[in-house]
């Protein structure tokens, strides 16, 4: 069973910044972040291949940056400007192909931005 661990949500005022972090517990073709706002479904945020071809979602191109560091299955997100709009569980995801798609999901962590 893979394994993801997320860190860097919190607290943070708007206009302010916050780094999640993500450990694989093995390599994944496709890491990325999605998100959850209370009475939201989950949507994406970002994703990065391990060949570095990235996908953002609209809302958050020119303020939240991916990057991933393959020698240690570690997926960052780096957001900037954030605003209230991005209070939401986020959540680390990852795939991998073998005899099919192998999809997995960490238990997310909480940020919150004030107003």
């Amino acid at each position: 069973q893979v394994q993801l661990v997320e860190s860097g949500g919190g607290l943070v005022q708007a206009g302010g910044s916050l780094r999640l972090s993500c450990t694989a517990s093995r390599s994944l073709f496709t890491m990325g972040w999605y998100r959850q706002a209370p009475g939201k479904q989950r949507e994406l945020v970002a994703t990065m291949t391990t060949g570095g071809n990235t996908n953002y979602a609209d809302s958050v191109k020119g303020r939240f940056t991916i990057s991933r560091d393959n020698a240690k299955n570690t997926v960052y997100l780096q957001m900037n400007s954030l605003n209230p709009e991005d209070t939401a569980v986020y959540y680390c995801s990852g795939y991998f192909w073998g005899s099919g798609r192998y999809d997995y999901w960490g238990q997310g962590t909480q940020v919150t931005v004030s107003s």
